[in-house]
């Protein structure tokens, strides 16, 4: 799991706190990470594979929202496969990790794979926090038609930018002056988990917002699209709603038992004595809400591809096929029923008339559909009689 006490346990004077998660029943722990993070990683994988039997995703174009989602699932596939290394070498080697808690001792190996792993994962999973914070950002540029696959360049640099910059910073600070003397109080430990929480809480807070306001503008953009607000628009509407509603109860779902483990992890620092009697519901509260980390925290690449595509089966199709464009322009005689009439009928303002009416309602098809593509819940025959959909 996904937890700023992993680099904390990698200093030899780790703090009471840390000492009490990470020495219950560390194997049981370390199995339980494991196994969550190995279903996870291969059932990730296998929904994003092709399958046999099925048409490929309907896109409009190569969009940024789409390249975003896929980055999402591969922060998340290699962070679980760090989860996967890290327990599988603390179950392997005891030995091996017994040496982390060696203050003056020669070998470096297992302090600097404690640290390494340990950096892998955050920075990882931070990586993919901002990569679904830009994704809120994208899917309301698209629908404000503010954004593109240029975006995408800008969408890279902040996000490994950031998640590298935190990370590093984080790390520094924890173990300034050197990793045999970290740890010797508050002050460095929180500033190292301040720039681990930062994006999680970032995405908590602000993308519901931005969502809300996609899911708004989704809908003025179809009512713009005809003058009218019909049954089949109002159901697209509440697909991409409920896209969005997914997303962000996978993601309170996986992490909100951090937040929790953390609080009470830090109330018990503050206490003089940890094993005091009447702070016993409060370890054991953090205890299980470390073992529901361990569970959750890996589980959110799968979960996350449920909310984005929905369940896409097991006839996994390996067969190389030449990728179909399936978005075609709107033809004109559909563009001439749903465009508003010229109040003069030259023959020029016709031709401009249908031409603006085609490339705004293109502009508006793609910007919706880039929100839905993917989706594979919603009714096909509402898809096929939208006009939203009407140039696929």
């Amino acid at each position: 799991m996904a937890s700023p006490r992993l680099e904390t346990y990698c200093c030899p004077n780790r703090d009471a706190a840390t000492q009490l998660v990470m020495n219950f029943q560390p194997e049981v722990f370390c199995g339980v990470c494991i196994g969550s993070a190995s279903v996870s990683v291969f059932l990730t994988i296998l929904q994003l594979l092709p399958k046999k039997g099925q048409s490929p995703r309907k896109m409009p174009k190569a969009s940024s929202s789409s390249t975003i989602l896929l980055l999402i699932s591969i922060c998340d596939i290699l962070g679980g496969l760090g989860m996967i290394i890290r327990s599988s070498v603390w179950l392997g080697f005891p030995d091996f990790i017994a040496n982390i808690s060696v203050v003056n001792t020669t070998d470096v190996w297992p302090s600097a794979f404690c640290v390494g792993s340990a950096m892998w994962i955050q920075l990882l999973y931070s990586a993919g926090f901002w990569w679904l914070f830009c994704y809120a950002i994208d899917s309301y540029l698209v629908v404000r038609r503010s954004a593109g696959l240029s975006t995408i360049v800008l969408y890279h640099m902040m996000t490994w930018g950031l998640a590298v910059m935190l990370c590093v910073e984080g790390i520094a600070l924890l173990y300034y002056p050197s990793i045999s003397s970290c740890e010797n109080g508050l002050e460095h430990a929180v500033p190292h988990y301040i720039t681990t929480y930062v994006p999680l809480l970032l995405v908590l807070v602000v993308n519901p917002i931005l969502f809300r306001r996609t899911v708004s503008a989704v809908a003025s953009l179809l009512k713009g699209r005809q003058g009218i607000y019909t049954e089949n628009e109002r159901r697209l509407g509440t697909e991409i709603q409920i896209r969005f509603f997914k997303i962000m109860l996978v993601f309170i779902i996986c992490w909100s038992s951090n937040i929790i483990n953390e609080s009470l992890l830090f109330y018990l620092e503050m206490q003089p004595d940890i094993n005091e009697m009447p702070l016993k519901n409060i370890r054991s509260t953090a205890l299980i809400t470390w073992i529901i980390m361990g569970v959750l925290n890996p589980m959110q690449g799968f979960l996350f591809t449920l909310a984005f595509y929905g369940w896409t089966g097991w006839r996994v199709d390996l067969k190389w096929r030449k990728k179909e464009i399936p978005w075609e322009s709107l033809s004109s005689s559909t563009v001439g029923e749903n465009a508003y009439p010229s109040p003069v009928n030259y023959p020029g303002n016709i031709h401009d008339s249908k031409k603006i009416s085609t490339t705004d309602s293109q502009q508006t098809d793609e910007a919706i559909s880039m929100l839905s593509e993917g989706n594979t819940s919603g009714d096909d025959r509402l898809t096929r009689s939208s006009p939203i959909y009407q140039g696929w």
